[in-house]
């Protein structure tokens, strides 16, 4: 058994080659092997989101405050909200992040696949992320 302690773990900026605006990363937990699950407590300012990316093993979304926008490819961008649970399926493109004007926080699951967890692709455009605003 292994306790991280709170604060023991430091807040970490993401990068600017997969995230658009200020967000933070909170990691949970990454397993050893054999286990393959990690998680992260991830905050988007206003306007900020992830770029558009897939996981080999799919990734589960808890949202746990505030509103944000969640699109998968060739889908209406759709609003998400505190208390919301998103299943995204293995591969499947999509994006999501705070709306322009609130943040948003969400706890991320998901799995490895051998080392990697994301393939990340190109950034949301401004045009693509405030369609329907």
């Amino acid at each position: 058994m292994k306790i991280t302690r709170c604060g023991e773990a430091p807040s970490v900026r993401a990068p600017a080659d997969a995230f658009t605006g200020v967000v933070w990363q909170n990691p949970i937990n990454t397993a050893p092997d054999p286990a393959r699950v990690g998680s992260a407590l991830v905050t988007f300012l206003p306007g900020a989101r992830t770029f558009w990316h897939h996981h080999p093993l799919g990734q589960t979304l808890y949202i746990t405050q505030g509103t944000g926008w969640f699109q998968t490819e060739g889908e209406a961008r759709v609003e998400i909200r505190a208390g919301d649970v998103i299943w995204i399926p293995p591969h499947e493109k999509h994006w999501h992040g705070a709306t322009d004007t609130t943040t948003m926080s969400h706890l991320a699951m998901h799995e490895r696949d051998g080392t990697s967890h994301v393939t990340w692709l190109e950034p949301v455009s401004d045009e693509d992320y405030l369609a329907n605003a």
